[in-house]
């Protein structure tokens, strides 16, 4: 039997092989890898060498490690298992009943949740602790997470408000100079179950076509399911339409924020001599947002999600920010939206991200509505409609503002370049505008940076709302409802 190299050097080479057979490097690199030929590869093979079947390397029929019986597949009507398959000790079972077997990892516990998918390679940790993220499963969609373990400092709140992850491939000990912890460890602290083996790009497709579909992580200490019951569990959530999570996850006290960004060898700074006050109204606030406006000068005070435009206006500020966060943006904006008009009113300049940017739009007068699949992850490309550049973005949202409903007065600012939903938007009546996705999460690295400084900029008179001339080149019709 011949050796995968024997075979690549027979065809030339890695990147000849590649040409000739007519499948990616990505099959090659995974071939040498396995030191196996899929059979999928063997006909093409065969054709291309002249070889006999015999001759080819084979993937060994007795794995090292036997893999769980992790499948797909559907509950019959009325019955429930107690018992899951061999080597399976965990279960996602959607609302229509599919079922999603794999290893159980984290806290063992039951929770049910709007199940999505993030694209993003690095940052678990962030993710996991993003406020956004509430009443949320996430599904990650690269294979090897937990490989970098966890530590105090990649938070963006105390604890982690997702309520479940699916992951491809178990996780694994750290292997980073930073951690103090392994991932498993660190969720179990927090009571956080995990699932692995799952096939997370099925289940993403699946996502992708058919929407984000409620469902149950359970990870049971005796190893026993009733499925049904917990099917009916998923079918019966209300799910995150119509749902006000920002007063869950906000804060229930003002207090004052000083830390500045991270620096390596020096971790977190301390902003000691700020030039303008904002006050930062927390709907459900990253940690690095706060950091980037206390880095650009500011002095932050953080409010709670339902302070008034009096509690706001009475810290006498320069500017006010409205923070990320989940839910609902039409279910917060009953107490938010009176607020945020009040500060409009006073003409204070205002910067929104994310929940703030789709509150600021109802504040405004426009609508909102729940994209079919929603934007999570990492290097989404968006369009700054002022300046013709393109920023490599981050995002997190199932909500979006409504083009076509955005009143005179408001323009758009940014688009996605990958479905045309607005991610950005600019009052020419208020010193106001915002942004659908994150600039602080640097996946750029710092292609959003200037958000910050612009909103420094409208504080101390420097910049100005977009022109409608200028902004009003973006503003179509066509792209008001596109979704993910």
């Amino acid at each position: 039997m011949r050796t995968v190299e024997d075979i690549l050097t027979l065809l030339g080479g890695p990147e000849p092989a590649a040409a000739r057979l007519g499948i990616g490097t990505e099959a090659i690199r995974k071939w040498r890898q396995a030191r196996a030929i899929p059979a999928k590869h063997w006909p093409a093979v065969l054709a291309a060498t002249n070889l006999a079947l015999a001759d080819l390397p084979k993937p060994n029929a007795q794995k090292s490690r036997p893999e769980p019986a992790v499948t797909d597949s559907t509950i019959p009507e009325g019955e429930a298992v107690s018992r899951a398959p061999d080597g399976a000790t965990a279960v996602l079972v959607l609302a229509d009943g599919t079922t999603i077997w794999g290893r159980g990892f984290g806290a063992h516990a039951t929770t049910v949740a709007e199940i999505c998918f993030n694209t993003g390679m690095t940052g678990y940790q962030e993710v996991l602790t993003d406020p956004s993220y509430a009443g949320q499963t996430i599904c990650f969609t690269f294979p090897h997470i937990g490989n970098v373990g966890a530590n105090p400092e990649d938070i963006e709140a105390t604890t982690p408000v997702a309520r479940g992850l699916i992951v491809k491939a178990d996780v694994t000990e750290p292997s980073n100079w930073r951690a103090t912890r392994h991932l498993d460890d660190w969720l179990k602290s927090h009571g956080v179950p995990g699932l692995a083996g799952a096939d997370t790009r099925a289940l993403t497709i699946r996502i992708r076509d058919g929407g984000a579909p409620n469902g149950v992580l359970s990870f049971p200490a005796d190893g026993r399911f009733d499925l049904e019951a917990l099917r009916k569990q998923a079918q019966d959530w209300a799910g995150l339409e119509g749902m006000d999570l920002a007063k869950e996850v906000s804060t229930r006290q003002t207090y004052a924020w000083t830390e500045t960004t991270w620096t390596l060898g020096e971790g977190y700074g301390a902003q000691s001599a700020p030039k303008h006050r904002v006050v930062a109204v927390d709907y459900g606030a990253k940690r690095n947002i706060l950091r980037c406006l206390a880095a650009a000068g500011c002095e932050v005070t953080v409010v709670p999600a339902t302070a008034t435009a009096e509690d706001i206006l009475r810290h006498r500020p320069d500017g006010v920010f409205l923070s990320n966060g989940p839910g609902d943006p039409a279910a917060t904006g009953d107490y938010a939206v009176p607020a945020i008009r009040g500060v409009l009113e006073a003409g204070v300049p205002t910067f929104g991200i994310c929940l703030g940017h789709q509150l600021l739009a109802l504040s405004l007068g426009a609508r909102t509505y729940k994209l079919d699949r929603g934007h999570r992850g990492a290097n989404q490309p968006v369009k700054d409609l002022r300046t013709g550049k393109v920023e490599i973005t981050s995002q997190n949202h199932g909500f979006a503002v409504d083009e076509a409903s955005l009143p005179e007065g408001v323009e758009v600012t940014h688009r996605s370049l990958f479905d045309g939903s607005n991610e950005g938007i600019a009052s020419t009546r208020h010193p106001a505008f915002s942004v659908q996705y994150h600039p602080e999460a640097s996946p750029g690295p710092t292609d959003s940076h200037y958000l910050f400084h612009r909103f420094i900029g409208l504080i101390e008179g420097r910049d100005t709302p977009p022109s409608p001339a200028v902004a009003g080149e973006g503003r179509g019709e066509g792209n008001s409802r596109a979704t993910a």
